[in-house]
């Protein structure tokens, strides 16, 4: 289950990335109730911050796959890394002086959404330099555990900080908490990355990576998938919020809560994952529809602990979805184009997002429990719909998996330190 942590410099990386992401889910419970404060409560305001934070994913994460098929990922990572950590570190100065107005807020998401949009293909695509193929599968669900894991952890840390000083010290906490992943991959031995061979600098790269997705059936069907999933049924940084404060009449701990039971789920299912060696479409296709199937019914439990105890089994089926689609894109593409896919692939997963956000925020006005409801009948009707073609088709089984030729870099034999 642990295989990949056997490489020394995926250990440096998940050992900084961990306290990294507990500091980042600490932000955003932070940041989503800083904005209803700030508004009066207002879910459309919410869903402005968040379209605002992921808006530079649609013009900046394609650009990001380029950025990471040409450069130095590991360089380049340093200073995305860094520039996070200080769009932390100005939110939480401005909060603690209490000076903090909402459009510091909507200004600062919109930087932070612009360095995430292209440090998220750079970083996806980085994990197999670290690991190789034979342990992508493994790294990926090893990632997932412990964003959850930080998932867990972070909420509820922070809805109990809020209640007691403020979300000011969060941000402050968060920026402090980059020095522990920019450590990690500065202490990296170089020597060990299985890296492929930059691209030079041409024209036409990025359209050449659309049309490489566009020839390819299996990538179009995940990503669409990916889109309408991640974009109506995945809003729980919106919903849950929403929920918790205007449904059930909570406070920040409330939403700390909700957000921990559902991280609770999400690590289970990327636990599951770890154990499994080969994306099958079967699951990906199935996790969607019980995925969907569970967001409408925790949407109409009638107190806060039942939502909160769906969101359980609501994350297990989540986190499947995701971790298969993942890892089926990294293993699906050649080396050379692995960046750009990646980059066009979390286009897909949070471009949706600008849209999905206020959609869901008008939603959340006229009737808090709507946005779950509705987001989890999209994600199953989209997900039966192509399991349906997918049947027809006869491509419900095994993705189809690309045999890569090694770079000369990959086929040399791993160190001792990288050995299980």
């Amino acid at each position: 289950m642990f295989g990949s942590l056997g490489i020394y410099n995926y250990r440096l990386y998940a050992s900084g990335q961990i306290i990294s992401l507990v500091g980042v889910w600490m932000q955003r419970v932070a940041q989503d109730w800083l904005v209803l404060e700030l508004s009066n409560g207002s879910p459309i305001a919410l869903g402005f911050a968040a379209s605002l934070q992921f808006l530079p994913v649609l013009l900046l994460s394609m650009w990001g796959g380029v950025l990471a098929d040409r450069m130095d990922k590991r360089k380049l990572l340093l200073w995305l890394e860094s520039a996070l950590g200080i769009c932390a570190l100005a939110l939480g100065i401005l909060d603690v002086t209490g000076v903090v107005e909402l459009w510091h807020v909507y200004l600062l998401c919109l930087l932070l959404g612009a360095f995430s949009a292209v440090e998220t293909p750079v970083r996806q695509s980085f994990v197999v330099e670290m690991v190789g193929r034979d342990q992508l599968t493994n790294a990926v669900a090893i990632n997932s555990m412990m964003f959850n894991l930080a998932r867990i952890i972070g909420p509820a840390i922070a809805g109990v900080t809020i209640v007691a000083i403020g979300t000011g010290w969060v941000f402050l906490a968060n920026a402090i908490s980059f020095v522990g992943v920019v450590g990690g991959i500065w202490l990296m031995r170089t020597t060990q990355l299985l890296r492929s061979d930059p691209l030079p600098r041409e024209k036409g790269q990025l359209l050449s990576g659309l049309r490489y997705v566009r020839s390819r059936p299996d990538l179009m069907t995940v990503m669409l998938l990916v889109f309408f999933i991640a974009t109506f049924g995945m809003n729980f940084y919106m919903t849950l919020a929403i929920m918790a404060r205007n449904v059930f009449g909570g406070d920040a701990d409330a939403y700390g809560l909700l957000s921990t039971l559902i991280a609770v789920g999400t690590l289970a299912g990327a636990t599951l994952a770890a154990k499994r060696k080969t994306p099958k479409m079967s699951v990906f296709i199935g996790s969607g529809v019980i995925f969907g199937i569970l967001e409408v019914i925790s949407g109409l439990m009638p107190t806060m602990l039942l939502t909160g105890l769906m969101m359980i089994p609501v994350g297990v089926a989540m986190m499947t979805f995701n971790t298969t689609a993942n890892a089926t894109i990294q293993l699906a593409v050649e080396p050379e184009m692995r960046g750009r896919v990646m980059g066009i692939y979390m286009l897909v997963f949070m471009g949706g997002n600008p849209v999905g956000g206020p959609l869901m925020g008008w939603l959340g006005e006229i009737n808090g429990r709507a946005p779950i409801i509705i987001g989890g009948a999209v994600s199953t009707l989209v997900t039966i719909t192509a399991w349906i073609i997918l049947t027809r088709r006869g491509d419900i089984g095994k993705p189809r998996l690309r045999r890569q030729q090694q770079s000369p870099t990959e086929a040399l034999p791993e160190p001792a330190e990288a050995t299980n």
